[in-house]
């Protein structure tokens, strides 16, 4: 499976997660959007405090979205700066030093014999090159050798990354049972996207409040060193609670603020409904209208549909029925169909529809 963000089962009043991340890429947090007060004459939204379904905020139709996620190795071509420790107890000196310059094959070359002798940071740099094809074709399957070698000698960076491979079973023979006890490994050492990782691991074998109790530690303990996917998943449990885990959507909302600043974006499209709907603190109508624009920006086709209904209610925004139906036909161009904005496109007359789809074709998506 490649990396992907949190997905939302809803198993009655629990919410199961699924996914696995298969990256952890630097992330940039955003400002928070601020609202005043709003003006008497805004339209609220829903009153109804329940937090699920969160999909349905706002009449939105429940669909799947576009999640800006951790991208797995060989994804993007471009490397990103690195930690050097990464790589185990040092950096592979010379090796990473020209991986830092951009100097990809003369590190693959001088990290290749060195890896070969058993230095694990120099397996790490070589796995990484060989799955992003930094001066030499993309080789997964190679890159899977290598991270697996650097796991056996306990490097977190390569335990969790090798975990991933053995569950997907693309590049190396499937696995779960050793994917999991290098996960778990990898987590012990404070790898926050293993920490996360086995949390789902943990969910995925007892679905229902008892998985979720059993992974809400380890999804806290993610949220905690700042990986968005942590930060969306406490947000999800504390929303809907368990039997011993108390629901406390004020601190719900503290976190999904923390994920939708790092710029995921489906945590960007719960918290513009929660901000529009009150949940979880005060109505913020146009900050919730802010954060559901990125999100749909991001070309994430359930807050498109979501945001068409503000921009036609004109709820945090000044009402603009073009605007309105120029969303809707960016989200029905993705799959999304709402019987809702059907209605609402019905109505609009001819010239009005024609400017919608000039002003659909202008949007651009991050």
């Amino acid at each position: 499976m490649g990396a992907r963000s949190l997905n939302l089962i809803r198993t009655g009043a629990v919410l199961a997660f699924s996914g696995i991340v298969t990256g952890a890429p630097a992330q940039t947090a955003q400002p928070v959007p601020t609202a005043p007060p709003p003006a008497e004459a805004v339209k609220p939204a829903l009153e109804d405090p329940k937090p699920a379904p969160l999909q349905q905020e706002l009449g939105a139709p429940v669909t799947s979205t576009k999640q800006d996620r951790p991208k797995s190795a060989g994804d993007n071509n471009s490397a990103e700066p690195i930690n050097p420790t990464r790589f185990g107890q040092a950096p592979a000196d010379d090796a990473f030093g020209a991986y830092q310059r951009g100097l990809y094959k003369t590190a693959y070359n001088l990290a290749l014999p060195r890896a070969e002798a058993g230095d694990s940071a120099a397996q790490v740099l070589l796995a990484e090159i060989l799955a992003r094809g930094l001066g030499t074709p993309v080789n997964m399957a190679e890159s899977a050798k290598w991270y697996g070698k650097a796991a056996e000698q306990g490097v977190p960076e390569a335990q969790f990354r090798y975990a991933a491979i053995l569950l997907q079973g693309r590049y190396a023979p499937k696995d779960p049972k050793k994917a999991k006890e290098l996960t778990k490994a990898a987590a012990d050492k404070g790898n926050a996207a293993a920490e996360f990782n086995y949390g789902q691991i943990l969910m995925q074998e007892r679905p229902g409040s008892a998985g979720i109790e059993n992974a809400y530690p380890w999804f806290l303990k993610a949220a905690d060193k700042g990986l968005a996917d942590g930060e969306y998943a406490v947000s999800q449990v504390l929303a809907n609670g368990t039997p011993t885990i108390p629901r406390d959507m004020a601190k719900a909302r503290e976190y999904l603020i923390k994920a939708a600043v790092k710029g995921y974006d489906t945590a960007q499209l719960d918290l513009g409904s929660w901000l529009v709907a009150g949940l979880g603190g005060p109505h913020e109508y146009k900050a919730g209208f802010g954060w559901m624009l990125r999100a749909a920006t991001s070309g994430n086709v359930a807050a498109q549909a979501r945001l068409a209904k503000l921009y036609r209610d004109g709820i945090g925004v000044e009402g603009d029925f073009i605007k309105a139906a120029a969303w809707y036909i960016a989200a029905k161009r993705a799959g999304l169909n709402d019987p809702d904005l059907e209605s609402f496109m019905d109505g609009l007359d001819d010239d009005q529809k024609s400017q919608a789809i000039a002003e659909a074709n202008k949007l651009q998506f991050r």
